[in-house]
């Protein structure tokens, strides 16, 4: 036990020391003086999966077309803003996309790309609310292991990116982020306006492979950094580095087993088809 008290006084230290070196900017913000009310939504939004799953078990599915056209035209409204916030902010910066520095000064864009950066955290919290929609509308088998191991774990690393390094080499994968959720959220409205729309939408594998482009394209940006000794906090672009591999493995294989997966049956298919042709001739 002696060693357990030790542990906790010593990582509440480290914390307490860790808060010092934190952006001041961003202390007087919503959500981001402690970081207990982003861990609580964390945890309640698990718990609301555990529990939403059960009380619907028994009941109607709800329709919310309404709910999700408006949803999510919002999402592409708010996640536009945030992409043109930060590609604006950082040129007016001067910003770097190969190295860029933290600037913890109140010059009017710095501000400006931490502003950004915390409506891009608050957006994660939102997101949230794909899962809730999942669960009323009983798409179970769309609330995978990847969609809640996303959603959950960037709401929090968004909380940590905004409260230590709102800026620098931070703004280039909100920004790729949030162009890419423009699509994402622009194909989700599409798709829940009903079926005379979603015959349209055949393009949604492209979708998952521009996010895992992305990720790769994360992973090159912050190893480069490295590798140069962009003088930008290494435990930061660790982070990144380390979440954008785990993202990249979840992503790749959600599309080999919903896409590749589903053309190699296709094509097994088709070839029990034509053998049964020549038989029958």
């Amino acid at each position: 036990m002696e060693i357990v008290s030790h542990f906790v006084n010593d990582t509440l230290e480290f914390f307490k020391w860790s808060l010092t070196v934190a952006d001041k900017h961003v202390d007087k913000w919503p959500m981001m003086g402690s970081p207990f009310p982003t861990m609580a939504i964390s945890c309640l939004y698990l718990l609301f999966l555990w529990e939403g799953r059960r009380y619907m078990q028994g009941r109607q599915p709800f329709t919310l077309r309404k709910t999700l056209i408006v949803y999510n035209l919002s999402m592409v409204v708010l996640n536009f803003y945030i992409a043109k916030e930060l590609l604006l902010g950082s040129t007016a910066a001067g910003y770097s996309y190969s190295c860029q520095p933290m600037n913890h000064s109140s010059d009017v864009n710095e501000v400006r790309i931490a502003s950004a950066l915390w409506l891009y955290y608050i957006s994660k919290g939102l997101e949230l609310l794909d899962t809730v929609f999942f669960t009323m509308r009983k798409k179970f088998n769309q609330a995978t292991y990847l969609h809640v191991f996303h959603h959950c774990t960037m709401f929090i690393l968004c909380w940590i990116e905004v409260k230590w390094v709102p800026g620098g080499q931070s703004f280039f994968g909100p920004m790729m982020n949030s162009s890419i959720h423009v699509l994402m959220y622009g194909y989700y409205a599409l798709a829940s306006m009903g079926p005379q729309i979603q015959k349209y939408l055949w393009w949604k594998k492209y979708l998952t492979m521009i996010q895992i482009i992305q990720f790769l394209v994360a992973i090159a940006h912050n190893c480069y950094a490295l590798y140069t000794g962009c003088p930008f906090p290494a435990w930061a672009t660790w982070i990144v580095i380390g979440y954008s591999v785990t993202l990249l493995i979840l992503f790749a294989n959600f599309y080999y087993h919903a896409y590749r997966g589903e053309h190699v049956t296709t094509q097994k298919a088709g070839s029990r088809q034509k053998t049964r042709m020549a038989k029958s001739e």
